[in-house]
């Protein structure tokens, strides 16, 4: 379909600097997600992709075409935003053909488009109804299908699941995954969803205060984020966090001392750290285990049930630390828990929150790391 780069991209509302130096490739047929908290800037990056809005600084290149003097109608880019945006006196039919319509397709060759797209999104039995008769997720539907219609080069998406409830999501996620490999199509997607973005991404931005933190595959970011911004955000539940001291280093890795005194060693490159120094180390609660002999000891204070896995929330020091058990684990609230962790499966970060670098590479993952900070 198409490709696009972003070459130094900035914006500025005023004196403030939402997006500062953006530089990002999209490959033909990628589902490349851009995610981050609210007020990261990534909306406002999709709109300037859109054409809604305009670049402070920075190139936007479509199939090796500069496009920033080009107007939204004529980037052949089709946008589906967070409201559906029906027009409440049309049909489904008439709200996906509308577009067309303004263009000066004629009316036979309208219909077949309409109904072609409608087989595809399985809109077919509700072509005569009017918005107000349909569901949320069959009005998201259609909004797509409008999109589709178009035979756009990129389709944008802007939070299109937000106003669904818990449900209709998950069964959205999936037809959307669907609808990518059916139209074979590029699609760039915003979410604030880190679990939206990891299963349905080929590509993962993330963004955070207007810069571009890491880019990868999901289970790139999941395995080696390249700081611990990245590390808390991507993963879920959260991944926890310890204050440990470097004890020492050596060519197979890092040695920390716990919290409570017993020592590890993590496989990650530690050059330039002394004895003594600071850091953090990062475990995800999926990796943390029940142990009798474990190096750490928690008081469990909530017990979430949830089938087939139960979270322990546990109390460790100052900390709560969340830890992913057997579904029938048998501990109760107010037990002191003993626990830990495989060393390969921690993460350090140093004081200025950077990933130390694992010596363990996991396969099929790619890391970028972006640097192109703006002060």
């Amino acid at each position: 379909m198409a490709t696009l780069q972003l070459k130094g991209v900035t914006k500025h509302f005023g004196e403030t600097q939402v997006l500062k130096g953006i530089d990002l490739d999209v490959n033909d047929r990628e589902f490349v997600v851009f995610v981050g908290p609210s007020g990261c800037g990534k909306s406002t990056l999709l709109r300037i992709i859109a054409g809604l809005e305009s670049a402070s600084a920075g190139d936007l290149v479509i199939d090796g075409e500069r496009i920033n003097d080009v107007g939204p109608a004529h980037r052949g880019l089709a946008m589906v935003f967070q409201s559906y945006a029906l027009y409440p006196h049309m049909t489904v039919e008439e709200n996906m053909g509308f577009s067309l319509k303004l263009a000066g397709t004629d009316k036979q060759a309208r219909r077949a488009k309409v109904h072609e797209t409608a087989r595809i999104l399985q809109l077919e039995p509700l072509l005569t109804r009017k918005p107000k008769a349909l569901s949320g997720g069959q009005r998201q539907r259609v909004a797509i299908g409008r999109a589709i219609v178009r035979n756009p080069s990129i389709f944008l998406f802007d939070e299109p699941l937000s106003n669904l409830d818990a449900a209709l999501r998950v069964q959205m996620r999936i037809e959307l995954a669907r609808l990518h490999e059916k139209l074979d199509a590029t699609m760039i997607y915003v979410t604030h969803d880190q679990i939206e973005a990891m299963t349905m991404a080929d590509k993962i931005v993330v963004l955070q205060g207007g810069v571009v933190e890491q880019v990868g595959s999901p289970m790139t970011l999941y395995h080696h984020p390249v700081n611990r911004f990245v590390a808390g955000f991507i993963g879920s539940p959260k991944m926890n966090f310890l204050p440990v001291e470097v004890s020492d280093v050596s060519a197979s890795g890092v040695e920390v001392i716990l919290p409570g005194g017993e020592r590890i060693e993590v496989p990650v490159a530690g050059s330039g750290l002394t004895h003594g120094a600071a850091l953090e180390l990062g475990i995800r609660p999926e990796h943390l285990m029940l142990d009798e002999r474990g190096p750490l000891a928690g008081r469990v204070q909530v017990i979430e049930r949830l089938g087939g896995q139960t979270s322990l929330y546990l109390q460790q020091d100052d900390r709560l630390m969340t830890l992913m058990a057997d579904g029938d684990v048998a501990h109760r609230v107010d037990e002191t828990v003993r626990f830990g962790f495989a060393p390969r499966r921690a993460h350090l970060f140093d004081a200025e929150g950077r990933a130390l670098e694992s010596l363990e590479r996991h396969p099929l993952t790619h890391i970028q790391r972006c640097d192109n900070r703006a002060s």
